[in-house]
Order: C-alpha cells, then sequence, then structure tokens
C-alpha cells in the first residue's frame, strides 16, 4: 500500500466534502482524522518514526499548511486512544477541537470523564479547556471517582468539587462572609458548577422565621436531577461544629416549611476556609456536606 497517496487522497476528499456537505462536516472530520491516524500508525510500525515528518512535509506542499507534523500526530493518537479502548468517538457530539483537548490526558478514567460530561453538558471547546485547567477531575472526592469506574448510581453530593473556586474580583486575600457571598453571586454560573451537575439559583439572604426571630440562609438553591432543596452555608473560618447545628437547623425548617411531599430531603453544603476531619467524623447527619474554597 502507497500510504502517503491514501493519507492525502482521504485529506483532500475531507477538504472538498466540507465545502459542499457543511451541515455534516463534523463528522467528515472526525472520521477522516481517524482513518487517517490508522494510516499513520501503519506506516510508522512498517517505515520507521520519521516517516510521520516526511509525510507532512509533502502534504503541506500538495494539501495544506495545517497538516503539519503535530497535527499528523494528534490523528494517529486520536485513532490509538479509541482504537485501543474501543470506543467509538463518531457518534458523540464533539468536535476535533473538542478532542486536541483531550488528546494529551494519559489517565482513561480522567478521559472519560472529560469525555461524557463534555457530551452530557454540551460544554464548548472553551468550557472544556477550562475544566481542564481548573483540574476539576482532581478536586473530585476519591469515592466518586470509583463511582464513576464502577458505574455506580451517582449522588447530589458526589461532584462537589473540594476545594471549590471562586473567582475573586478583589485584591485581598482576606474577605468578609458578605464579601465571599458578593463573589459567588457576581459569578453565580461558575459557582454552581463548582458544585456539579441541576443546581439552579432560587435566594440569597433566604429570610426564615424562628420562634419570633428572623435568620437569613446565605444561599437557596434547588437540585433538579434530584428533586431537592439544597441549604449552602458559607464560612470563612476553619470548620466548627457549631456550623453543623446552624445549618441542620435550616436544613430542616425548609423539610417541614418548604418541601413538599413529592420532593426529597434537603441537603446542606458548608462551604468554609479551611476543614475540620474531626467535626465531620462526629457529624451524624449524612445529608450535611462541606467544601473548602480557594480565591483564583
Amino acid at each position: 500500500m502507497n500510504y502517503y497517496n491514501e493519507i492525502k487522497k482521504k485529506l483532500i476528499n475531507n477538504e472538498v466534502y466540507k465545502k459542499v456537505k457543511d451541515y455534516s462536516k463534523n463528522k467528515s472530520d472526525l472520521t477522516t482524522y481517524y482513518n487517517v491516524g490508522k494510516l499513520l500508525y501503519e506506516a510508522g510500525n512498517k517505515y520507521g518514526e520519521c516517516i510521520i515528518k516526511e509525510y507532512s512535509n509533502k502534504l503541506i506542499i500538495d494539501v495544506g499548511k495545517k497538516y503539519n507534523e503535530r497535527t499528523l500526530r494528534r490523528m494517529r493518537q486520536f485513532f490509538k486512544m479509541f482504537n485501543n479502548e474501543k470506543w467509538s468517538p463518531l457518534a458523540t457530539k464533539l468536535t476535533w477541537s473538542h478532542y486536541t483537548e483531550l488528546l494529551p490526558i494519559k489517565d482513561k478514567n480522567k478521559l472519560l470523564y472529560y469525555l461524557n460530561i463534555s457530551i452530557n453538558q454540551n460544554l464548548s471547546r472553551n468550557d472544556l479547556r477550562n475544566r481542564i485547567k481548573t483540574n476539576e477531575y482532581e478536586r473530585l472526592d476519591e469515592t466518586t471517582k470509583q463511582k464513576l469506574i464502577k458505574k455506580d448510581k451517582e449522588e447530589v453530593q458526589d461532584f462537589i468539587k473540594n476545594p471549590i473556586i471562586i473567582k475573586n474580583s478583589t485584591a485581598y486575600d482576606e474577605i468578609s462572609e458578605k464579601v465571599l457571598k458578593q463573589l459567588i453571586l457576581e459569578d453565580i454560573d461558575n459557582f454552581l458548577t463548582e458544585l456539579g451537575e441541576g443546581f439552579s439559583y432560587i435566594k440569597n439572604e433566604y429570610k426564615i422565621k424562628l420562634g419570633d426571630r428572623y435568620n437569613y440562609i446565605d444561599l437557596l438553591l434547588y437540585n433538579i436531577n434530584f428533586n431537592c432543596y439544597v441549604v449552602v452555608e458559607l464560612k470563612i473560618t476553619e470548620l466548627k461544629k457549631e456550623h453543623i447545628g446552624q445549618i441542620k437547623l435550616y436544613m430542616n425548617y425548609i423539610d417541614k416549611n418548604i418541601k413538599t411531599i413529592n420532593q426529597d430531603k434537603t441537603i446542606g453544603i458548608i462551604i468554609c476556609k479551611k476543614d475540620n476531619k474531626f467535626v465531620m467524623e462526629y457529624c451524624s447527619d449524612s445529608r450535611i456536606f462541606r467544601a473548602t474554597y480557594i480565591l483564583n
């Protein structure tokens, strides 16, 4: 087989196809680059690693400048990635630009995580790049990672990142709870993403009446996927035992006065500056979770 002629033909046909059939050019790209990657893999095994550079020099002249050595190596890696694992990249909604962000990931489980959230959450290439850049997978709990590997049933708390990254528009490292809340509200979409999937914002400083006194929940959210209210309390200190008592009181209030019979029990998330594993060790309520935050 003349590998170079086959590669050249497929790339030229793809360029022509994209101009005529714009509505399905993404599938054409992925099919072409996968097949070219296969040919490059076979050619490399037969003629040695230097053949990619040789083919690149020719393709730049015959087809276009974008088919440089780096691009060809990506195509070969694309083939190896999906051929080895028996995954099909062609049935997904992802584009070649998505895959160029995913190709550097060596860890199979990490790759599958970003692959799945890209498809399920309809992430743009830039969204995906940012999620990878902020080490989202690494900030998941180890129990969650094992659930993903085993494909166990997921729970609302599984995808709460730790630490949670909060964008800091101030020039200060030390802030008040009021400022922390304002930073979150300034970029509420990102904050909800840091918590996981299905979270929606209801209100901040949500007013409740306990006896003859009013109390205020820092943030009241709702998780659509798990059909439950979510109470969020913000603390700029280390986690303390009294924080557990406070959020549990608020959760019970929501369950008694706001939640309907068709909704699941309220959960609570304490976001604090510093963790205290001993406090959580003796917290008997499995509906309460905590995460630390960092300002970025």
